[in-house]
């Protein structure tokens, strides 16, 4: 099995990470997925990644039917739209990554086209967006985590592992993938959420022992939940083996969001989350302020109240 041509579908932080580290090992074979008013906006302007203006092999996902590979890297509130391109687009033979924060995006994904055409995956990316331009660190970026649910290294995964090897795509292959992307999970709640609402940098948590009174309680509301699925996450040593220090003045995706008063992705965390503790009977009452916290400070952003 040999990967020759790849998709992808997003073009923010997560995405310009695969569109810088494979356009130029593919080529011609790497394309960006888009549609609509998006579609004209990336075909006539590109990307900036790193202060750098990126022409984009842009296409329309029925033009590149049966890629061989499609990255699924958008907001948590368009995956409807990006699940609808990826059914253009897929073939018999398509793997489908879908490297988005949080925990039930490939779900998602399994009802449009069927779990087998998928692989597991989850990414660590410190980046800062401002408009249309990305940056971030490649020397301090771990890339892309990924495997099979049951662990083996199978034909499709040594085929990604090719792939990424030959081009500037840090990868990782996961014995425990699920458990790995449920780490992540915990670690986006307990620190991603907490600083948007104090509106601070990463060093709060290091500063304010409130900070991390109220960050523990929300990572403890997780890893009950994931418990109650059978996903074991009490140890809080990093699962992915591999720790980046966090200047203090950093600002994690949610603040970022709110800074520049986009939309969060407060549904794919503690929406989520609180939406499976409801299943599972379990209380989840700091995640359940989080979201109402978040989605307030959305309204407040839309001049809703000042």
């Amino acid at each position: 099995m040999e990967i020759k041509s790849a998709a992808i579908i997003g073009a923010g932080a997560i995405g310009c990470y695969f569109i810088s580290g494979l356009r130029e090992s593919m080529g011609e074979h790497f394309y960006v997925l888009a549609e609509g008013e998006r579609y004209d906006r990336l075909k006539e302007h590109g990307i900036a990644i790193n202060n750098e203006r990126i022409a984009l092999n842009v296409r329309h996902p029925e033009e590149v039917r049966g890629v061989d590979l499609i990255i699924v890297a958008v907001k948590y509130g368009a995956l409807p739209e990006a699940i609808s391109m990826v059914e253009k687009a897929v073939g018999d033979n398509t793997i489908v990554l879908c490297p988005m924060n949080g925990v039930d995006c490939e779900e998602r994904i399994a009802e449009a086209i069927g779990s087998e055409r998928i692989i597991d995956s989850m990414i660590k990316i410190q980046s800062l967006r401002i408009g249309d331009k990305i940056s971030f660190d490649p020397d301090i970026t771990a890339g892309i985590y990924l495997g099979e649910r049951d662990g083996s290294v199978s034909e499709r995964v040594q085929a990604l592992a090719k792939l990424f090897e030959e081009s500037k795509i840090n990868y990782h292959l996961c014995e425990d993938i699920i458990k790995t992307i449920w780490f992540k999970f915990a670690l986006n709640i307990s620190k991603n959420l907490p600083q948007a609402i104090i509106n601070c940098g990463y060093g709060g948590y290091v500063a304010s022992e409130h900070m991390m009174y109220i960050s523990d309680k929300m990572r403890d509301e997780v890893a009950a939940v994931a418990r109650a699925k059978g996903i074991d996450i009490t140890d809080r040593s990093d699962a992915t083996g591999r720790s980046i220090p966090v200047p203090p003045d950093s600002r994690y995706s949610t603040l970022q969001d709110l800074d520049a008063k986009r939309p969060t992705e407060i549904d794919m965390f503690s929406g989520a989350l609180c939406r499976m503790g409801k299943e599972y009977g379990i209380p989840t009452p700091f995640n359940d302020f989080a979201f109402h916290a978040i989605k307030a400070l959305e309204e407040k952003n839309r001049g809703l109240f000042s």
